[in-house]
């Protein structure tokens, strides 16, 4: 079942982009396990919860939501990953790092589209995104990294191979590879 929002306004960028926001949810500091969902489409694949901003609503305040819908988890909002832009789909996401203290047993998409979640290591969440989202694999590669960078916003092109600029340089003209 497909999760319909009738009162839904998407936004957009001064570019065109839609503006979206995600969480990578952690288990623990050490963030070597992450939390996936199951797609709404196609509810045998995984996903990183997040959805599109609302209107006069901060990135962080839709990050920190849409994992209470999608994935029915609370916790401590971290550090920002950057703003990955995917050109295919017209849409920049900004993410940030959940440290998850509250597992619901029931939630929002649980209860109205039946969704899951589940616990997956850094390398087995990997390969579930490379089956269906593989330009979120670029969330989990920048988690990985942002470890021994500073915590300057950055700006990724999530639809080609991930080169990290500046977020100083204009996102509407990522490099391509």
């Amino acid at each position: 079942m497909v999760k319909e929002k009738p009162n839904s306004t998407r936004i957009y960028d001064k570019d065109g982009f839609r503006r979206r926001a995600a969480c990578i949810c952690v288990k623990s500091e050490n963030e070597a396990e992450v939390l996936l969902v199951t797609s709404s489409r196609r509810p045998e694949l995984w996903i990183v919860p997040g959805g599109g901003v609302e209107p006069e609503e901060e990135s962080s305040v839709t990050a920190v939501r849409e994992v209470l819908e999608e994935a029915g988890v609370v916790g401590d909002l971290g550090r920002c990953l950057g703003v990955f832009e995917n050109n295919d789909h017209m849409h920049r996401t900004e993410v940030f790092v959940m440290n998850v203290t509250q597992e619901l047993d029931e939630w929002e998409d649980s209860r109205s589209i039946g969704r899951k979640r589940q616990w997956f290591t850094i390398d087995d969440a990997l390969s579930q995104l490379a089956l269906h989202k593989p330009t979120q694999q670029h969330y989990l590669m920048q988690l990985q990294h942002s470890k021994t960078l500073d915590n300057t916003n950055r700006v990724v092109n999530a639809t080609h191979p991930p080169k990290l600029t500046n977020a100083a340089t204009p996102a509407a003209s990522p490099t391509t590879a």
